[in-house]
């Protein structure tokens, strides 16, 4: 049993990949802005805060937005710290904005998705207490979530923040949650410093793949799978109709593995 991320790594693609990214559309939504060259907290942390802020500003409550955060918590309850829930809370009661506390608050919080994603790498992974991003983190994280409010006010609105795929997993993929729906376009967003990968347009056709096999209605209009970027400040986009059905099919046979 393996999450959507995990099955990728366990898998072997094709020379290229199911999906070559050289496929999507590229659009550029240049602002003349530049990020600070340094950060002092990991990447994958400056990637969270950035989407789950996005979320909360856009309009989601603190505890949809900071959903995995707080699930998250409340297993380290469980596993290792009684007090998660409480420091969690404190976090999430700092956050207000996009200024400075709100900013530090919400890096700490991220901490514990984690022990939601995996537990067992948790006991390794830095505490909240160990996370605190220094001022060109901070004007990056700042800057990022700026560069996605205004990409949805170009691409939205969004139908869906944060979901899942009931009816959709397999015994071999039995977990993963995307992103973000608009009414045609399944997105993902990608705070990374490097173009989409083929790892990365694999995760979005899986997906899309889960999505049509689940009960949820909100996938039955999703034509195209999309990647946003705030670090390259680019839009990155495929139809699906651009996807051979042989493609489809073999992801929906030998990666996801329907029966």
């Amino acid at each position: 049993m393996s999450s959507v991320t995990k099955r990728i790594k366990e898998i072997k693609q094709p020379l290229g990949g199911y999906i070559k990214p050289s496929m999507m559309k590229i659009t550029s939504l240049a602002d003349g802005k530049i990020l600070n060259e340094n950060e002092n907290i990991h990447g994958i942390i400056v990637g969270m805060a950035v989407d789950y802020m996005t979320r909360f500003l856009m309009g989601a409550k603190k505890v949809d937005a900071f959903r995995i955060s707080i699930e998250g918590a409340a297993r380290a309850m469980v596993m290792s710290d009684p007090n998660a829930g409480k420091e969690i809370k404190e976090y999430l009661d700092g956050i207000e904005g996009l200024d400075k506390k709100s900013i530090i608050n919400a890096c700490k919080a991220v901490t514990f998705d984690v022990w939601k994603r995996n537990p067992m790498g948790a006991f390794l992974a830095k505490k909240a207490s160990e996370i605190n991003p220094d001022d060109e983190t901070i004007e990056n994280i700042k800057l990022c979530v700026e560069r996605s409010l205004g990409f949805w006010e170009i691409y939205g609105p969004i139908t869906k923040a944060g979901f899942t795929f009931p009816g959709g997993y397999t015994s071999t993929v039995d977990s993963g949650d995307g992103d973000y729906l608009t009414k045609d376009t399944l997105w993902d967003f990608k705070v990374s410093k490097t173009v989409p990968k083929s790892s990365d347009t694999l995760q979005l056709l899986m997906y899309y793949i889960m999505g049509q096999h689940s009960a949820k209605e909100e996938f039955k209009s999703i034509t195209k799978i999309g990647i946003f970027n705030p670090r390259l400040n680019k839009v990155y986009e495929l139809d699906i109709n651009c996807i051979p059905d042989t493609t489809i099919k073999l992801v929906e046979k030998d990666v996801i593995c329907y029966d």
